[in-house]
């Protein structure tokens, strides 16, 4: 009779997206598509052309912004980062392309990780080493996500396209003129 496969990856196995390679990539997300938004911005106020490209920019930019946000909080759990500076992290998604600077700057100090602290089987030891056990319950709840990364990304899309749903409705963040 065949096991059944588990849905928990085991922790000799390279996890799909390890904490540096979600963060840069999303940093990258965030300062592209500030620069779409930019160009919206060019041609709606500078050249008076179109507002197409601040919509579109703009909503792009705002699910990348959100998307930055969520993975800095999730990366700053992992690597215990200090309030400080995930607080600096998250600032970071406000001016444009500051992403970028922050990203090199926690990779540089070695805040970014191959592997995800918590694990995906934490305490378990495997060829890769030992996961450490959750202390905090934020940390557990981490943990618990990690076990089962294709729900914690189902969710997280929810959450955030949720989020962005409610920013629309409740309008732009600058005045309409």
């Amino acid at each position: 009779m065949e096991a059944a496969v588990s849905a928990v990856t085991p922790i000799d196995q390279e996890p799909l997206v390890s904490p540096r390679t979600l963060f840069r990539r999303l940093a990258l997300i965030e300062a592209v598509t500030w620069t779409l938004l930019l160009i919206g911005m060019v041609l709606k106020y500078v050249t008076a052309t179109t507002d197409l490209g601040v919509r579109i920019g703009g909503g792009l930019h705002g699910l990348a912004f959100l998307a930055y946000l969520a993975a800095t909080v999730y990366v700053a759990i992992d690597g215990r980062w200090s309030a400080g500076r995930t607080a600096v992290g998250l600032a970071s998604a406000v001016i444009p392309y500051a992403t970028l600077p922050f990203e090199h700057s926690t990779e540089r100090r070695g805040l970014l990780g191959d592997r995800w602290r918590l694990g995906p089987a934490a305490g378990e030891t495997g060829a890769g080493g030992t996961a450490e056990v959750p202390r905090t319950a934020l940390e557990r709840l981490q943990a618990a996500t990690l076990r089962r990364p294709v729900v914690t990304v189902v969710i997280g899309v929810v959450v955030v396209l949720a989020v962005f749903g409610a920013l629309l409705v409740v309008g732009p963040p600058v005045p309409r003129s």
